[in-house]
């Protein structure tokens, strides 16, 4: 279930973060006027100020290697703000007591490039490969060790959790997933072979490795959320459910309900 057991009640310190906009900078002068800046590790509760991606960027920032990561509360003050709530001066204490959390787990990836190094991120959206020629890249997808599809030629594929399936995954026509669904969507970027593969829905235990065929003359780069790893040969990716990453959301506007509405196109 993504439901957190934290005690709300018990809020008192805030440490705010913002982004670069001049909205956000403003924003957050006005705060820590009225409220205070707690130190992060010293604050019951992180709030943001400004759109999606300072938000992954914070949960990035505060993921907890081991258990329940510091709980994130959004505001918009930046552009896109999908996982942010309204921004409002007034009651903030009261709105964080009264708020819903959502628990969310990253992706891990491991990365082996040309050269043999291996190298390792956490990823709250997906994680894609995506070409990096003229021609089109050409996968084979193995899931939990058995090879599923042999050759995949597309200008890439990604695997998003259920926070960010409306992300880059919807842009590149995967499903919504409902955030509690024990689920990850295998979504396949401008697929030209085989034409009617349209991805596929994989429990969220599942283990994924897509290896990366004739890369000397189609090279590709695995990204997870911020960070890119060039000239991959092999990418492993799973769901790490040790880490548990905390989103507040004002009643009636959690993560399940904005999913929801997102489906019905509102």
């Amino acid at each position: 279930m993504n439901t957190a057991v934290f005690p709300r009640s018990t809020i008192e310190t805030i440490a705010f973060v913002a982004g670069d906009t001049e909205d956000a900078r403003a924003a957050l002068a006005r705060l820590t006027a009225r409220y205070g800046n707690t130190e992060p590790e010293q604050a019951d509760v992180i709030v943001a100020l400004g759109g999606d991606g300072l938000m992954l960027q914070t949960l990035h920032r505060f993921m907890n290697g081991k258990g329940a990561s510091k709980p994130i509360y959004g505001m918009h003050r930046g552009s896109v703000g999908f996982l942010m709530n309204d921004f409002r001066e007034d009651r903030l204490l009261e709105r964080l007591r009264a708020a819903e959390i959502s628990i969310v787990h990253p992706l891990q990836m491991t990365a082996t490039d040309r050269a043999g190094q291996v190298h390792t991120a956490r990823a709250i959206n997906e994680v894609h490969l995506l070409r990096r020629s003229y021609q089109a890249a050409k996968l084979a997808i193995h899931i939990d060790g058995k090879e599923r599809l042999p050759e995949l030629i597309a200008d890439g594929v990604l695997l998003a959790t259920p926070a960010g399936s409306t992300a880059y995954n919807l842009s590149a026509n995967g499903p919504i997933l409902p955030l509690n669904a024990t689920l990850m969507a295998l979504t396949p970027i401008s697929a030209f072979r085989p034409r009617r593969w349209r991805g596929a829905l994989l429990p969220d235990r599942a283990h994924v490795t897509v290896a990366v065929l004739e890369a000397d003359k189609r090279p590709v780069s695995a990204v997870a959320d911020h960070t890119q790893v060039d000239d991959v040969l092999r990418v492993d990716i799973a769901m790490d459910h040790g880490i548990d990453l905390l989103m507040m959301h004002d009643p009636g506007h959690s993560l399940d309900e904005r999913i929801l509405r997102e489906q019905f196109g509102y």
